[in-house]
């Protein structure tokens, strides 16, 4: 027993109208903000609202103001008392049959509040004196990640352990305010006048949740990079805000239980940049390299390819050279490029034998690799595997 709806989300003129006192939450807030007392205020005719002294402490009869985006939450000794998520107007009276100890307004909030609600809520007949506070339920951003020497995580795209610096940023969210507040936030913060800023560097709490984070980054790529809907590539990940969201949230829970002990959940990510390691960057240009000599964009990449060679062999072999150049474009099948006519040979009755093809060069096998998976002689699994050795990856 406890809290009277007065008016589902009527938090304008009507009820500035009606309730010339009342609390609700206080000027100036951070955006970063999650947990802070509520605030006693006066309302005159013209509805210019000031804040008056700090106290949130209600008695019976004491009118309440939700906003859009908070939850009421109420305290007596300790326990929890009241909770109301759907905004509008409250008024607390123990005494009163109608009244009832929480509104969850069926939003996201409902299913694991109510879980936490028969766990931590009073037990006794709740007294006409209570504290209020106020526990933000929307999306709490700038709270930043950043490591100061690589991480290194297994990629399955690259095939290899691959190392990276990163930095950015990702939005939180309380999805379950009870437990935030029983289980996580300290003692200190759940007095007048104290914000539990997610931001704030001397909050120690949320250094905590920091640390955790730059802790969950290697097995988060490990989990986005790893995983075939998203294509193992490591490159989308700057792309995709919300799937690498998911999988930083899902290695943070894994490891740290955000969402099960704490009641907080990693909704986006914004990653600022990605610094790769030396020997990652070199086997991203020999996999991108790879790609490229696949299907029509590889014909025409393998024929700029060996035209270029041509250039150079030309500069620097002279005609040997681009004799060589013209043979291994007649090996690699590339239409439109002849080879020269070689000096006058004496004449044999027996055919020149055909110049060697090297076993193992990594062209030939992808192309011969590529026209059997296209006559599926072979399967996906089978060419990836002929593109890793022959890459040498």
């Amino acid at each position: 027993m406890g809290l009277i709806q007065a008016a589902v989300g009527s938090i304008g003129g009507m009820l500035a109208d009606q309730w010339k006192d009342f609390y609700t939450v206080p000027d100036g807030l951070p955006a970063t903000a999650a947990l802070f007392a509520a605030v006693p205020r006066g309302t005159n005719a013209g509805r210019v609202s000031n804040t008056r002294g700090s106290s949130n402490i209600i008695t019976n009869g004491s009118k309440i103001v939700v906003p859009e985006g908070y939850g009421l939450l109420l305290f007596q000794d300790g326990a929890i008392t009241g909770f109301a998520a759907e905004p509008g107007g409250y008024e607390w009276n123990s005494n009163d049959l109608q009244s009832k100890s929480i509104f969850t307004g069926g939003g996201f909030v409902e299913s694991m509040v109510q879980q936490s609600w028969e766990r931590f809520k009073f037990g006794g007949q709740p007294g006409s004196q209570q504290s209020a506070f106020f526990v933000s339920l929307k999306e709490l951003p700038d709270n930043r990640f950043g490591t100061q020497s690589d991480i290194y995580w297994d990629d399955r795209y690259l095939n290899a352990q691959v190392g990276a610096i990163t930095r950015g940023s990702y939005t939180l969210k309380i999805v379950d305010p009870i437990l935030f507040v029983k289980s996580f936030v300290p003692a200190k913060y759940l007095q007048p006048g104290q914000v539990f800023d997610f931001t704030d560097l001397d909050n120690a709490a949320a250094s905590q949740l920091f640390n955790e984070v730059v802790g969950s980054l290697a097995p988060a790529f490990s989990l986005y990079t790893n995983d075939p809907e998203k294509g193992n590539r490591i490159t989308k990940i700057q792309q995709d805000s919300i799937g690498f969201a998911k999988s930083l949230s899902d290695a943070v829970e894994s490891a740290y239980q955000w969402k099960s002990d704490r009641g907080l959940a990693i909704v986006k990510t914004a990653i600022v940049s990605i610094e790769y390691d030396a020997q990652t960057k070199e086997l991203l240009k020999t996999v991108q390299r790879a790609d490229a000599l696949l299907g029509a964009r590889g014909n025409s990449n393998l024929q700029a390819s060996v035209a270029a060679g041509m250039q150079s062999a030309g500069e620097n072999g002279g005609a040997n050279g681009i004799f060589g150049m013209g043979m291994a474009a007649g090996v690699a099948g590339i239409s439109g490029l002849q080879q020269p006519v070689a000096p006058a040979v004496p004449v044999s009755s027996a055919p020149p034998p055909a110049a060697p093809v090297p076993a193992d060069d990594p062209i030939v096998r992808l192309t011969k690799a590529k026209q059997m998976l296209d006559a599926g002689l072979i399967t996906q699994a089978d060419y990836d595997a002929v593109k890793a050795k022959a890459l040498g990856l």
